[in-house]
């Protein structure tokens, strides 16, 4: 057992390592950041891509396209992100395995600087084709991001802060999308002439990281994992944790090493196949679908109508709307506050039920905003809510598990599941959703309603506490919660290989 310590004590020991703290920086400025940007930056300058869209076609074709036709270009712009995620997530595990963490996060910032060029250059070519292509670029750099910036800042970490630092790309991710969305007002760049800045404003992010990402070590894991470079290792591990001791972390990981001697990467397939991993292997999914299926586009798809409810003028909706934004990154950087003394397992079962319980009280608000004037204050305050109980817990707590469950062999193949699901699931509901609102309106919060109860009754069961625990002591916790009695221990010790009893 772990011995709870004040929440101060935590920031203290971070406060040891300076290149840690700005490792965190630099990592998240370039890595999730990023994706959260792209993802909120698309709503303040769609009217003025939509007039690019005709003017393209006007131009080119002396063709006016009608209203729905402008449309469906729109949705394929947005939605094409998602596919240059997901072809993004796909490789990000051999790249990140081939050439490590810290280059690849590199090499994805070189994929955002064109998309960027592309982005700035659209308005003056005369080109809604340039959007596309940049957006598509920009989803490759956010798949490649998501599993390279989790993977890269978790193993800079002391088993100590893994927690509290593994909580921060969630952190970036909220800044990003609250950046988007103060960005695109009218006072700074959502305007007729400056919007191509605003989408092009990745590109700066990117070429900050590759100005400061070289000045910092490779992960010290794969140093010595991958690399079998023990000097390097320990110059890394020098550089990052400061003060620390981190002999005891180099002898875990030679132990790991000699463990591991004969073991290559493997790949999904393989992770999917290994039947000491099950468990790990389902609280990955379970808890990657959830994150997409659980109601939070919705709840953001919804605000606007709740907050011109409640009263607030037209004008001002978007103003209101980033108090959404700004709810999840003051959230997302309290639960890095609480994350090492709470524990995930803990912070993930109070926000999924939190957010059922949300679900249920704003789809009876929603459905009686009408009847009564008090009844849209309710409903804004229930959109508060879910954001809060969302960000307080599976936003900040579910992206470095895979990372954290998971050993280096299959470290790579559990990140790149986890963003393929993420990504698909992501694109599936962008085109159903729209759907699900026509047929269902406000009763579609009940099926968002399902994933979150279903999935807190799942960590609550078959989920143990991964708090200062390595992936090898992870995997003992699953098989001690999971093995009915000790002779079923015993025998699946017994017919474990080699490699498999270190998994």
């Amino acid at each position: 057992m772990t011995t709870t310590r004040p929440k101060t004590q935590y920031l203290s020991l971070l406060g040891d390592s300076p290149i840690l703290i700005a490792a965190i920086f630099v990592a998240g400025i370039g890595g999730t950041f990023q994706y959260g940007f792209c993802a909120s930056v698309m709503t303040s300058p769609s009217a003025f891509i939509k007039e690019l869209v005709n003017q393209t076609c006007l131009q080119r074709y002396s063709v006016s396209l009608d209203q729905w036709q402008v449309s469906l270009i729109w949705s394929f712009t947005v939605s094409i992100f998602c596919i240059g995620g997901l072809l993004g997530s796909l490789v990000s595990g051999q790249l990140i395995s081939k050439y490590g963490r810290k280059q690849t996060l590199l090499f994805s910032n070189c994929v955002a600087i064109s998309g960027a060029v592309l982005m700035l250059l659209s308005q003056r070519a005369t080109s809604f084709e340039m959007i596309i292509v940049g957006r598509f670029l920009y989803g490759i750099n956010s798949g490649v991001n998501l599993a390279a910036h989790t993977m890269y800042i978790i193993e800079c970490a002391p088993k100590n802060l893994r927690g509290m630092v593994g909580v921060t790309p969630a952190t970036f991710l909220s800044l990003g999308k609250f950046s988007g969305q103060l960005l695109g007002i009218s006072e700074l760049l959502g305007t007729r002439e400056r919007w191509p800045w605003l989408l092009a404003f990745t590109g700066f992010t990117a070429l900050l990281q590759l100005a400061t990402l070289p000045f910092l070590p490779e992960s010290p894991s794969f140093l010595l994992l991958y690399r079998g470079d023990r000097r390097a290792c320990d110059e890394a591990l020098r550089r990052l944790w400061g003060k620390h001791d981190y002999s005891g972390a180099v002898e875990e990981m030679l132990e790991e090493k000699a463990a591991l001697q004969s073991v290559r990467n493997h790949s999904v397939m393989e992770l999917i196949q290994k039947q000491t991993l099950r468990w790990q292997l389902l609280t990955i999914i379970v808890l990657f679908v959830t994150m997409q299926l659980c109601g939070i586009s919705s709840v953001y798809f919804y605000s606007y109508d709740v907050f011109r409810e409640a009263g607030i003028p037209e004008h001002q909706l978007r103003y209101a709307n980033m108090g959404t934004g700004l709810c999840e990154l003051a959230t997302s950087a309290a639960c890095f506050m609480i994350v090492e003394n709470t524990g995930k397992k803990v912070l993930l079962f109070r926000g999924y039920m939190g957010m059922s319980a949300t679900l249920i009280l704003l789809t009876v608000t929603l459905n009686l905003q009408s009847h009564f004037s008090w009844m849209p204050y309710c409903s804004m305050f229930l959109v508060f809510l879910f954001i809060f109980f969302f960000a307080g817990g599976p936003a900040g707590v579910s992206a470095p598990l895979p990372s954290e469950m998971l050993t280096q062999p299959f470290k790579s193949a559990g990140n790149t599941l986890a963003c393929t699901i993420s990504w698909t699931l992501m694109f599936l509901l962008g085109i159903l959703f729209p759907f699900l609102v026509e047929k269902l309106q406000y009763f579609c919060f009940l099926i968002f309603l399902f994933f979150c109860a279903a999935c807190a009754l799942y960590v609550k069961i078959n989920v143990p506490e991964t708090k200062n625990l390595t992936a090898l002591e992870i995997a003992a916790e699953f098989q001690r919660m999971h093995c009915r009695s000790g002779g079923e221990r015993s025998q699946s010790k017994t017919e474990q290989k080699p490699d498999d009893t270190k998994l």
